[in-house]
């Protein structure tokens, strides 16, 4: 299988703070990889470099087979533009537009950035809340559902822009836990169909369940990554079963 994303020695500090040190991975296509790690891990600036809402400071970057960034610094404006169309991020507190109808949410990305015809747009939204299993609420405002029920539309607004591959922001942080079922439920789903996903969660039992490939991260760097067998249940870092006891029991 292709790889959808490769990631060599990335780099990222803010002044004297060294929050990404030499970061290395791939993600093959359809793959799942779960990232986990304790807070301030860098595992939510990792997502947000390599969906260019951070710039790194060094490494390379390859999207889709595309260089996004070189041993010579970002690829042009144009071309970072067309592999950002590739990604979709998930973040942990929704960023719905608050004025903005749930179908409206969906629709103003394909509709502004993609000049989808507006009719194909909203026929598309409407599949992918039928797909939430959200078709009553297109009509409704973001502060008239549930956590959850934002969440899926979150999710329904990435999709809607066709990315190749997904990344997820500690997806259910912001849910109570019976929320949090619903939306693992529809990860699952997509992970089923195939979607190529890149998941920053602190969903043990997800992270097991779900994920091809399970990332470790700690002080910015990528302590372990292998099966989740092996992280769950044979892994050659203390540090990883030392974070892991309490769930492993």
């Amino acid at each position: 299988m292709a790889n959808m994303l490769e990631v060599k020695g990335l780099q990222k500090s803010f002044g004297e703070l060294d929050v990404l040190k030499d970061i290395t991975f791939d993600v093959a296509q359809g793959e799942v990889v779960a990232v986990i790690g304790p807070s301030g891990s860098g595992k939510s600036t990792l997502l947000r470099c390599l969906t260019q809402l951070e710039r790194a400071d060094g490494g390379t970057v390859s999207v889709c087979g595309e260089p996004m960034l070189t041993a010579e610094g970002y690829r042009d404006t144009k071309t970072l533009h067309q592999i950002r169309l590739k990604t979709g991020l998930v973040f942990q507190n929704f960023n719905l537009f608050p004025h903005m109808s749930v179908l409206r949410n969906i629709t103003e990305a394909p509709t502004v950035v993609l000049k989808t015809d507006k009719a194909q747009a909203q026929a598309r939204a409407k599949e992918l809340l039928k797909k939430m299993g959200l078709e009553a609420k297109a009509d409704a405002y973001p502060c008239e559902l549930s956590g959850g029920q934002q969440q899926r539309v979150s999710i329904a607004r990435a999709l809607a822009l066709s990315p190749e591959i997904l990344f997820f922001d500690e997806p259910t942080s912001a849910l109570d836990p019976e929320l949090t079922g619903e939306i693992l439920a529809v990860i699952k789903e997509l992970a089923a169909e195939g979607m190529t996903m890149v998941i920053v969660t602190h969903e043990m039992a997800f992270a097991r369940d779900v994920a091809d490939r399970v990332i470790f991260m700690e002080h910015g760097v990528i302590v372990e990554q292998g099966a989740p067998s092996q992280l769950f249940g044979d892994s050659a870092s203390d540090r990883v079963k030392q974070f892991l006891a309490r769930f492993n029991g």
